[in-house]
């Protein structure tokens, strides 16, 4: 049985949401009503605004869609903190260019 994934795609400058590709694996290639079933779910992919479809007779597995469990079975969940040192860095140093710049301005 076919089944259904969905892979993320880097953003653009004027994407409103992250933009995805509808993937679909499994897909029975000699059946004869796959082209009906493809038109089917191109009309999802406009309905949903994937930004393509994707599909194959063999199995994908994407990455980004796997998650990490525990010994246990349990999914690992963590969290992300991002390291602000470096950036408050780089605002002070630009913060000091403008100030030289202004200062030969004046």
């Amino acid at each position: 049985m076919a089944r259904m994934q969905i892979l993320e795609l880097p953003e653009g400058a004027g994407d409103e949401r992250p933009p995805f590709a509808l993937v679909i694996d499994q897909a029975d290639g000699d059946s004869p009503t796959l082209r009906a079933w493809l038109e089917g779910w191109e009309h999802v992919k406009e309905q949903i605004g994937a930004r393509a479809l994707l599909v194959f007779e063999e199995t994908m597995e994407l990455p980004g869609n796997e998650v990490p469990v525990d010994p246990d079975g349990y999914a690992i969940k963590f969290r992300v903190e991002g390291d602000f040192e470096k950036f408050h860095e780089q605002v002070q140093d630009e913060v000091r260019k403008a100030q030289i710049r202004l200062s030969g301005l004046l």
